[in-house]
């Protein structure tokens, strides 16, 4: 007498999908089965993304085992990994509008200019420039240029070796303090949508 069939499931963290496509099991899940109809299991059809998904859809495990178990009823399914995962829905790209592009970039080039000219008016910038080149020459010069050029030049270094970029080209494998707030807002979005967007919480 053959035993009882398992299934183990483990959800995925994220995936991407084009709208319109139908969700199956191999979509969203790793999966481990004794079961002979293995190949049916994993195209087992979850959900369909529609318009009114939005960017974002959550599948649940609840939502997989259900899903399971209305096709293979004999199946017994054991979840080895997190309760839920997001399936974010592809848009297509829009054009890029240069004005935008140009308009975007003069703003933060004047922003961060500003930003870092009040910085050195608040620590006397100019005034250590000036104490410095008299300790070094023994004589005062109100625009010693001589400091302060090279020193422009060390803060924009300064900015590329901070950030790990030159326009697309990395220095490091490491990556940048800006891929980290970034990566660390990602997850928190993820963890917001997941939190409120799941089908447990919709029912709330």
């Amino acid at each position: 007498m053959a035993g009882p069939t398992h299934a183990y499931v483990k959800l995925k963290g994220k995936i991407q999908l084009p709208p319109g496509e139908t969700v199956r099991i191999r979509h969203v899940a790793e999966m481990v089965t004794n079961s002979p109809s293995e190949a049916a299991i994993r195209d087992t059809v979850l959900h369909t993304l529609c318009k009114e998904d939005g960017k974002r859809y959550v599948v649940d495990i609840i939502q997989v085992i259900d899903a399971l178990q209305r096709t293979q009823p004999e199946l017994l399914v054991h979840n080895i990994g997190p309760e839920n995962m997001i399936i974010e829905v592809l848009v297509p790209q829009r054009n890029i509008n240069i004005v935008l592009v140009v308009f975007v970039w003069i703003v933060l080039f004047i922003g961060s200019g500003l930003a870092i000219m009040n910085f050195h008016t608040d620590v006397s910038m100019l005034e250590v420039h000036q104490r410095i080149y008299e300790l070094v020459t023994g004589q005062k010069n109100m625009h010693p240029f001589i400091i302060q050029i090279p020193y422009s030049f060390g803060v924009g270094a300064g900015m590329i070796l901070f950030f790990n970029h030159l326009f697309r080209k990395r220095f490091n494998d490491e990556p940048s303090p800006l891929e980290l707030e970034m990566f660390l807002y990602q997850q928190n979005v993820d963890e917001y949508v997941l939190m409120n967007e799941a089908p447990g919480a919709k029912k709330k």
